[in-house]
């Protein structure tokens, strides 16, 4: 099926928006930059995870959760990740099996969606070394001192992404001076490994992959030679988007390797460009568990409603003042969506996001709801999953839920009209059952027995929301 009217999308490649048209509508495919895990990720970097959760999650009530493919990288390999693990004394091994758990952890969090596949650049080295070993062969590489580079002049439409002048491609690539490169813009898909860097047997000697070669040979397996979308930081469209274009293209003889490019803008803190020695650098891990950033944990569906309030494309400045209005605007919401159950939602909160994500717009209609028609508010908030995170597990089989009289609140992972999954309501009959109990024992005045249910509850991952009347509200976190 299709949205009404058609989903529209702002393509970097052209510069402008355009009416999306899957290659294939029954295998809509997209690929995200993910993250080089060497430390924690900062909130800038959450800023793509959140954008692309969204289109994920749009993408899937447009075409079907079974027709769409997300795929969202770790690199794992990267002389950033060789440093830092030297610097901390430990395994390369052990330093990035330690920050993806984090960086898991915290985009769940934020109520992100997992992609399809996280596929990581370690497990791809042989695609890598045919994709370059395509490129040397079809004139576009060249091995030189155990090296091997990408031979820019050969693409005459090479820098066609950023449009940028070969002065400012220059600047922008940082250029190393190198006596084995034939030109200066020519950028490494292999290089050699000393002994205590990790390396890989190759027909160039033992050594490792450049950074761009790895999202390459990652895509190509998991989405094909061409696909739909490709998304990212503003920050990547040069030099790494496009030197990724470069390799794909000319490894496999296509115009494009993504019909569609998207870029989320840039964030600031506070006014101010992010950065240690000004000392605003903040991480999700900190702005979730601790008291750094306003003197309070924040929850992660206040961070990402923050995000979402400014359109993806423009700038963001990531402020206290912002999270605390965010919050209010999901308390408020939180209120009025209690005890109503999901429906279909409606034309206008789906138009909105269809216009090149338009969140500005569907909140702007979610309030208009909150006045007027609170049951349709909850429809909407919770169908996507963008404002309401925090009743939502990362686990697609068995969402977290809220349930107030019977009623299913939210399901944000479920097709609407979707029947409730059978093991969903046998943990409702549970705990119906101990709660009919606990509220007899509240009635009689049996403390020690209402209390004993509820640290039984509680050890099931319920929490309990009572009233003078008894418990009407509760809600289980999975």
């Amino acid at each position: 099926m299709s949205p009404t009217p058609p989903l529209k999308l702002y393509n970097t490649l052209t510069r402008g928006k355009e009416a999306f048209v899957p290659l294939d509508p029954s295998n809509v495919r997209m690929y995200v930059c993910g993250p080089t895990v060497y430390d924690f990720a900062h909130i800038g970097n959450a800023r793509p995870i959140i954008v692309f959760d969204v289109l994920y999650r749009l993408l899937r009530h447009v075409y079907g959760a079974e027709h769409v493919r997300y795929v969202r990288n770790i690199t794992d390999v990267d002389d950033k990740i060789n440093a830092r693990a030297a610097e901390r004394g430990i395994s390369i091994r052990e330093l990035t099996e330690e920050t993806n758990e984090v960086f898991q952890a915290d985009v769940k969090a934020l109520g992100c969606l997992e992609p399809d596949v996280q596929p990581r650049a370690t497990e791809h080295i042989a695609q890598m070394i045919a994709i370059i070993e395509r490129l040397i062969a079809s004139g576009h590489a060249y091995a030189a001192d155990g090296h091997v580079l990408f031979d820019v002049p050969s693409m005459k439409d090479y820098g066609r992404l950023s449009r940028r002048s070969l002065d400012e491609m220059i600047a922008g690539a940082r250029v190393d001076v190198a006596p084995y490169k034939r030109g200066d813009m020519d950028f490494v898909l292999w290089k050699p490994s000393k002994d205590a860097e990790p390396g890989w047997e190759s027909p160039w000697g033992r050594g490792r992959p450049g950074w761009h070669i790895e999202c390459s040979a990652m895509s190509w397996k998991h989405l094909g030679e061409v696909f739909d979308i490709h998304g990212g930081g503003i920050d990547l469209v040069f030099p790494h988007h496009e030197n990724e274009i470069a390799q794909t293209r000319c490894a496999f003889g296509h115009d494009v390797m993504a019909n569609v490019w998207m870029h989320n803008g840039f964030l600031q803190v506070e006014g101010e460009k992010m950065s240690k020695s000004l000392g605003n650098f903040v991480t999700i891990h900190e702005l979730l568990n601790t008291e750094r950033f306003g003197g309070r944990k924040w929850p992660g569906e206040v961070l990402r409603l923050a995000m979402l309030r400014t359109h993806y494309r423009q700038p963001i400045d990531f402020t206290v003042k912002a999270l605390e209005e965010a919050k209010a605007t999901i308390d408020d919401w939180g209120r009025a969506t209690t005890g109503v159950s999901p429906s279909v939602p409606t034309a206008e909160f789906v138009d909105a996001l269809s216009d090149d994500l338009n969140f500005a717009k569907a909140e702007a209609h979610l309030h208009m709801l909150r006045k007027s028609e609170p049951a349709a508010l909850a429809a909407n908030a919770n169908f996507i999953g963008l404002v309401l995170p925090r009743f939502i597990s990362s686990d697609l089989a068995i969402p977290s839920l809220t349930i107030s009289s019977g009623h299913v609140t939210v399901d944000a992972h479920a097709t609407f009209g979707d029947h409730i999954d059978a093991e969903v309501i046998s943990i409702r009959e549970r705990v119906d059952k101990l709660i009919t109990v606990r509220n007899a024992a509240r009635a009689a005045k049996n403390w020690a027995e209402s209390d004993r249910i509820r640290d039984e509850l509680a050890a099931m991952g319920v929490a309990l929301k009572d009233n003078k009347d008894g418990t009407t509200t509760w809600e289980v976190k999975r």
